[in-house]
């Protein structure tokens, strides 16, 4: 791997030492500033082209990017775009020294083995960050996605959230499922539940196969990503809906969009489909109170 390469892994930024360290000499770093290749942003700290914008500036500060900032680095969800430096008040960072950094949000130190190569706060912190101060249901994505990874434990995360202090952020772990295949699957279910459903997740139906979102014993819910709009997998969907609706379930499907952006209208659509339901609407060949008999 050639001096620019390394570099690049770092997130197009290297310090002094790393380089050293990876075997390149002060004359090979003398010749990638003059060429162009590297330039020197401060004092024993080296860049390439175009780097991460949020570890350079992390790297800057001497600090380590954590919270929704360092979500990406370890391929956690996340149900918005982290903000990048030029955005105040939007990079999540720990700096460890109290002192206070324009444009950052700046948690608490780090406690835990940081990223072995990036200026990127360990995976525990940036969860125990998270719950501290994101909103619930954007730390529960991130939460639910280090844990369905298998990266860590719920019963771990709890034991690092004693007191009445952490009382919230505890909640969050208290929405956390042993399986989510899509940050759609926990947000759903958090929606569903609170609205006073009985929901199971993951319900296997004999004729049908695995349901996303079995509610009330009744509804089969799924919820479809993008593959589910090629022409093959909406095939399979159609045949799944029959089948549910042959096993006496009825079949709604939602979308991202409709989890995340509108939850409150999906919550209202099921309900709605339950009343219609236990009015005995469906099969019956009474008017639905919704759509009456023309005049």
């Amino acid at each position: 791997m050639d001096l620019v390469q390394f570099v690049r892994t770092r997130g197009g930024v290297a310090r002094t030492a790393q380089l050293r360290k990876a075997g390149f000499s002060k004359r090979e770093l003398s010749e990638g500033l003059q060429d162009g290749r590297l330039s020197l942003v401060r004092r024993g700290v080296y860049a390439v082209e175009e780097p991460d914008r949020a570890i350079l500036a992390a790297v800057q500060a001497n600090a380590k990017l954590s919270c929704v900032s360092a979500g990406r680095f370890y391929g956690l969800w996340q149900l918005r775009e982290p903000g990048t430096p030029e955005e105040p008040g939007t990079l999540h960072v720990s700096c460890g020294n109290g002192v206070p950094k324009a444009g950052m949000v700046d948690h608490s130190s780090c406690v835990h083995p940081a990223h072995p190569y990036l200026p990127v706060a360990g995976l525990a912190d940036v969860l125990l960050h998270a719950m501290r101060c994101l909103h619930e249901l954007e730390a529960l994505v991130m939460v639910q996605s280090a844990v369905s990874q298998g990266s860590i434990t719920v019963d771990f995360l709890r034991q690092k959230l004693p007191g009445n202090r952490n009382g919230v952020a505890r909640s969050v772990l208290d929405l956390v499922i042993p399986r989510a295949d899509s940050l759609t699957e926990v947000l759903a279910r958090t929606h569903f539940i609170r609205a006073g459903l009985m929901v199971r997740m993951h319900a296997e139906v004999p004729g049908v196969g695995e349901i996303d979102c079995l509610i009330e014993d009744c509804l089969a819910v799924e919820l479809d990503g993008g593959s589910h709009m090629e022409p093959r997998q909406v095939k399979k969907d159609h045949r799944r809906n029959n089948a549910a609706l042959r096993a006496g379930l009825l079949p709604l499907r939602y979308y991202y969009d409709d989890v995340v952006h509108h939850p409150e209208r999906m919550v209202a659509q099921v309900l709605t489909v339950l009343r219609l339901r236990e009015a005995g609407t469906f099969g019956s060949g009474q008017a639905s109170p919704f759509f009456p008999d023309p005049d």
